[in-house]
Parts: structure tokens; C-alpha cells; sequence
């Protein structure tokens, strides 16, 4: 069953006979509903529908949803294997003739605004796989537990996105030379529905903003954006936290300061500038923590799938995929003694710089009993993942611990 209704009239008045009307009958036991309570029939779509039926639900409220890892065997993820992770709720109406991007900002030279149509045809188009991981990867690993969605590992993809460069935008508009930011903010609705609030609103310093792979993207994998990644717009940045890819893309200010929009402060998406122990409550002031930029190395196993049980005799073929934020991987080896030796595997060059780069390689185990494949890859400036998780911090954030997966022989 289905109702249809103007929801976005309804949440203004949100009164019983709202509800009542949108929904077409009476509410049994109406008198019983809590104050400001929205029926489950007025929740936004399924995040759900069309993706994969193994993903794996982190919250539907805002939607957050993970990838196992033995899904992410492409070399370009497909969408329906996407990790989503929201922050507020996608926009009641898309109106795509008439969506448009506004530049705008202190160190803005100009103010100008841009139609979707004005983009394709006024800028040249570019397309790039870029890697969009969740800061918060991983944070399952952590002990004692942090806030926020309990990550495995599978808040990651390398998909293959098209749109114009930033930096041509920008430099049409006009950057001013005391610009340090830029600032994004998205149509999506906070989960309080006040119009007021936005529920994300992050950005990059300037240098990275006029990096030729930061795109204003429509289009993911030939594709137009799925409306729960973004539709019809979104800035896409590869090599650092996928938040400061915004969605439902309307403007980006140009800003003469660290952009301060919502999550933004705190310890949101922010690392502890000294360690702290496990558990620690730490002021949440710039005097503690700093902004996570680029993201550090990490690797995966996408084949076999942990728990695979192999003959005797067996050659076990294994591969992933590798990615180090900013840079590229020089490296990766795998373990299967816990650590005390390694393998070097086959690495290939990235598709484009900021795309994650495939590896493969081949072990024999010695005989019958339980092991563990670990990888752990090593970035061009010679850092390498650590084998247990790195610092505990307060957001849980930036765990690139060595993946391994579980291997029997009988």
C-alpha cells in the first residue's frame, strides 16, 4: 500500500488532522500517538532499494548502510554496492531544470549562479575514479566503543565520477588572494526538519578545492547520481573523508577562514592533536583537536571471503584493493603466520591519481589447520598500516589496521 502526499506540507502543519488527511483515513488509537510523532509511513524512501541484498543496515534514520568487503571484488565499484552514509534526510523534490550551484563568499570576487545545463555546456567535462571513504571506517575496532555508526571496514568505494573541475568554476567566478576555504552546503533536510539547520555543511582548504580531481560530479558510472548519493549534484573529493563530498549540491562559498557550517566543530571528523587514553573525555576546542585531511593508507581483501575452506594442497589466489589519501601506495604484502613474515603481491597502477589500486598475488598453505591472511599495504612516503588498530580517539575515526580474513585447510 501506498499513500501519496505533499509531504513537505504536511511536516509544516504536522497536527492530527495533517496526518490524518495526508494519510486518507483515521488513526486507530490516535490519542495514544507522542507528542510530534511522525507515523513510519512518512519516512523517507528505502535507501535499500536497488543496492545489493547483503549490504549491511547501520541506521535508516539518517540512512547509513555498509558494504562487506567480499562486495567490493570491482575494480570500479558498482552502485548497487555503494556504502551510503547520510547525515540529514535527501530533498523532498528535486527539481533538476531548475537546481542550480551559487558561488558566493568572502573571498569571492563575484557572486555567480549556475544552471546544470550552464555547466555541461560552459565548462569541459572531466571523469575520474576516486576513492570516498567514511572517516569513521573502521570504528568498530576500537575499544572502548566511540560514538557514531559502528563501521566494519566496508565504508568505502572507488566509483568512476563525471562532472566539471572546481577549480574552473572558481576561477571563473573570481578567488580572491586572501581565500582559505571553501565552505559547501546541500539541499538535504536536517533530521530536527528544521529548515533552519543544516545537517552537514563541511569543505577543504583552498589548495585542495583547485586540485584537478575535485569535481562538481552528476554522474556516477555513466549514470546519473542515485538520489541517496546526492541527485543531482554533488562535489566529489577524492583521498580525504567522504563528508567533505557534499550532497545535493546548491552552493559553495568561498570562504577567508576555516569553514565553520555544521559538523564542523567538536571533535566531528577531527583527530586529538596529542594522544589520549581510551575512554578519555577531551575538551572538544581547536587547542585538542585538528581537522582530518588526507586520509592514511589502508588495504582490503575482497577475495575469498573470510571463512572459505580449502583442500589440501590448495593454491590460494587473493585479491583487494589499496589506497593511501593523498598519495599513492607503493606497496603491499599479506601474512599468514600472524604478522612474523610477509609476501609481496602484484600492485597495479591507479587508474588516475586519488584511485585505489588493485593488488593480487598467490599462497600455498602448509598443511591442514586454521590461518588467517593478513595485508598491510605501505604508502610512496614509506608509511605502513599498523597490524593492531592505531590511538583510540573520541570519534572513532582513521582505523587502517591491517585487514585479514579467516582461511581453513581440511
Amino acid at each position: 500500500m501506498k499513500f501519496a502526499f505533499d509531504r513537505r506540507g504536511f511536516l509544516k502543519k504536522t497536527s492530527l488532522a495533517a496526518i490524518t488527511a495526508a494519510l486518507g483515513s483515521e488513526i486507530v488509537f490516535a490519542d495514544k500517538l507522542p507528542r510530534n510523532y511522525i507515523p513510519l509511513v512518512f519516512d523517507e524512501k528505502d535507501a535499500l532499494k536497488g543496492k545489493n541484498p547483503d549490504m549491511i543496515v547501520q541506521g535508516d534514520k539518517p540512512w547509513n548502510v555498509e558494504t562487506p568487503l567480499y562486495l567490493l571484488d570491482d575494480k570500479v565499484t558498482p552502485i548497487d554496492k555503494m556504502f551510503i552514509r547520510n547525515n540529514g534526510l535527501i530533498p523532498e523534490k528535486v527539481d533538476v531544470k531548475n537546481w542550480t550551484l551559487t558561488i558566493d563568499g568572502e573571498s569571492s570576487k563575484s557572486t555567480k549562479t549556475y544552471t546544470l545545463e550552464d555547466l555541461k555546456k560552459r565548462f569541459k567535462t572531466y571523469t575520474y575514479q576516486l576513492v570516498l571513504e567514511c572517516g569513521g571506517n573502521g570504528r568498530s575496532g576500537f575499544q572502548p566503543q566511540t560514538s557514531g555508526n559502528a563501521w566494519g571496514q566496508g565504508a568505502v568505494h572507488c566509483a568512476q565520477w563525471t562532472g566539471v573541475r572546481l577549480k574552473d568554476i572558481l576561477n571563473d567566478v573570481g578567488v580572491k588572494s586572501d581565500a582559505v576555504y571553501i565552505g559547501y552546503h546541500g539541499k538535504d533536510i536536517h533530521l530536527s526538519r528544521d529548515p533552519k539547520k543544516e545537517s552537514i555543511s563541511r569543505g577543504v582548504p583552498i589548495a585542495k578545492a583547485m586540485e584537478d580531481e575535485t569535481l562538481i560530479a552528476w554522474a556516477v558510472n555513466g549514470k546519473d547520481i542515485p538520489e541517496f548519493h546526492g541527485y543531482p549534484l554533488r562535489l566529489v573529493i577524492g583521498g580525504w573523508p567522504a563528508s567533505v563530498s557534499g550532497k545535493w549540491l546548491s552552493s559553495i562559498s568561498i570562504r577567508n577562514k576555516v569553514h565553520d557550517g555544521a559538523k564542523m566543530d567538536g571533535h566531528s571528523y577531527k583527530m586529538p592533536k596529542n594522544p589520549v587514553a581510551p575512554g578519555q573525555d577531551v575538551p572538544q576546542t581547536d587547542e585538542y583537536f585538528k581537522i582530518i585531511e588526507s586520509m592514511p593508507v589502508k588495504s582490503i581483501i575482497t577475495y575469498p571471503k573470510t571463512g572459505a575452506v580449502l583442500t589440501p594442497g590448495t593454491e590460494l589466489p587473493l585479491r583487494g584493493h589499496a589506497w593511501a589519501g593523498d598519495v599513492a601506495v607503493k606497496s603491499v604484502d599479506i601474512s599468514i603466520d600472524f604478522g612474523a613474515t610477509w609476501q609481496n603481491c602484484k600492485l597495479e597502477t591507479p587508474a588516475n591519481r586519488l584511485a585505489w589500486q588493485h593488488w593480487n598475488t598467490k599462497v600455498k598453505l602448509p598443511q591442514k589447520g586454521y590461518y588467517e591472511v593478513w595485508v598491510r599495504a605501505t604508502d610512496a612516503k614509506g608509511v605502513s598500516q599498523p597490524m593492531i588498530s592505531p590511538a583510540w580517539n573520541p570519534g572513532g575515526y582513521l582505523n587502517n589496521a591491517c585487514e585479514r580474513i579467516a582461511v581453513k585447510v581440511e
